[in-house]
């Protein structure tokens, strides 16, 4: 191959002719050094030297829209009006008998009044606290849980009530370790689908020992016995497992020995089966079995669609056992009639329905711990408020459990405050870059708690937080 070379006319030095490729790489070459710029010879990709990091205070990384709220204010007005309108019930509901036995009209109320604020109290101390210090100490908060429900079945310090030792005394009121048991197992469960979330979905071992831990749980709460609590748990626990990811051929052979396990439960006890009995035909015995589900019938039946009037419902004078605690519904449905029942209802889906909203906001956003926290804590209060209501219409045997954030209970009311104060404080942190809290928990541990946001979903900056 021949190459043709021509002559400088001022040099008079040959010059080989230009290869234009070369030419320019060389060009570009010498001009990036003289920007600092790194470059890769013959490559597409042209990189420059990476900028110092900025030394301005930490910003918020949300849109202007989303910084009027510090917290999702569509879940605070739910709750709000749930809890207003089960206190109003409660005040309804006892009076009659709270002046029989207390010879105080508003006794009752005024102790829902007292467990709401100290859960309120409680709550707003979550809202400041981060949600990777729940996933850390979910395993210590399971331990204690355990520690109690075993504590409780020891004479003197259980207090038993109708038949269960399900309350420890704590002076000023009774503590139901039960509902501590949900939340720390929700907590717990979720902390272990975000460590062993491969080995949940992969192999037996990681899906079995998360059922030990439940066996465990289940076991201490029958001892009691507490068959309500214990099936709240257990299908809040499976609803998760099945939302990590577990085999569903796994999940189809746990549902089928736990439906196998409570049927022997149910045969074994002649009082849960006198209850089914009773379920499925409560006007056979009116006046024993049957007492509680036909004067709850017969109050919905007298509230028709708009109530006999707050306050002027007959069923909860001595008629209606437990009025405000497992059957403040009926009472509702006939003070305020099928508006008021059915008003509960949509409130309730409305709180479950956001709850998901927000867990899926969560998850799209690698937030897996907040993701499965808020999936966790929507079964379980979607699942319990169901059970009460359909035990209240007929639907379910009667079965001792509370209409969360509604029914009297200091325990219950403070747990579900907890429970909430969760929930805004994962949604609030899939907001913010910098939560709030975050930096005096850092002082108090030691540590530097980092903010939950990636930088990958900055959106707009805003004030400094």
């Amino acid at each position: 191959m021949s190459v043709e070379v021509t002559l400088d006319t001022l040099t008079k030095k040959p010059v080989m002719p230009a290869d234009n490729s070369d030419s320019l790489s060389k060009m570009f070459e010498q001009s990036a050094r003289k920007r600092g710029e790194k470059i890769k010879v013959n490559s597409k990709n042209v990189s420059k030297k990476r900028k110092p990091r900025s030394t301005k205070r930490a910003t918020q990384v949300v849109s202007d829209k989303e910084q009027r709220w510090l917290f999702d204010p569509w879940l605070l007005v739910i709750t709000v009006s749930i809890i207003a309108i089960g206190i109003t019930m409660v005040g309804s509901a006892s009076i009659s008998i709270a002046d029989r036995n207390n010879g105080d009209p508003f006794y009752y109320l005024y102790r829902q009044l007292i467990a709401t604020g100290f859960g309120l109290g409680i709550g707003t101390l979550v809202l400041f606290t981060p949600i990777t210090l729940w996933q850390k100490i979910g395993p210590f908060l399971l331990l204690v849980s355990l520690m109690l429900l075993i504590a409780v079945l020891v004479p003197g310090i259980g207090r038993e009530i109708n038949g269960s030792s399900r309350w420890i005394s704590m002076g000023v009121f009774n503590l139901q370790v039960s509902e501590l048991a949900k939340l720390a197992m929700v907590i717990y469960l979720a902390g272990y689908l975000v460590r062993h979330n491969d080995n949940v979905r992969e192999t037996i071992k990681g899906f079995f020992m998360p059922m030990v831990v439940l066996a465990a749980v289940a076991v201490l709460l029958l001892m009691e016995p507490d068959l309500g609590a214990t099936v709240v748990i257990s299908v809040t626990a499976l609803g998760m497992l099945f939302l990590g990811g577990v085999k569903l051929w796994q999940f189809a052979v746990l549902i089928m020995v736990m439906a196998l396990g409570v049927y022997y439960l149910i045969i074994l006890e002649p009082y849960r089966l006198a209850r089914i009995q009773s379920f499925m035909d409560p006007w056979a015995d009116p006046f024993n079995t049957g007492f509680q589900l036909t004067q709850s019938l017969i109050a919905f039946g007298r509230g028709e669609f708009t109530g006999v009037g707050l306050g002027n419902s007959i069923q909860k004078l001595f008629y209606l056992p437990e009025g405000h605690t497992d059957f403040l519904f009926a009472v509702l449905a006939e003070e305020l009639g099928a508006v008021g029942a059915v008003s509960i209802i949509a409130l309730f889906s409305a709180l479950v329905s956001r709850i998901f909203i927000l867990a899926k906001k969560a998850d799209r956003l690698k937030q897996t711990f907040s993701a499965y926290l808020m999936f966790g804590l929507a079964i379980w209060l979607g699942l319990q408020a169901f059970v009460n209501i359909a035990v209240n219409m007929g639907v379910l045997p009667t079965k001792g459990l509370t209409l969360p954030l509604m029914s009297y209970g200091g325990s219950s009311m403070m747990v579900m405050c907890v429970v909430i104060a969760l929930i805004l404080r994962a949604e609030h942190e899939t907001r913010y870059k910098y939560p709030l809290g975050n930096a005096l928990w850092s002082r108090l541990m030691g540590t530097h708690l980092k903010g939950s946001s990636s930088a990958g979903r900055e959106k707009k900056s805003g004030k400094s937080f």
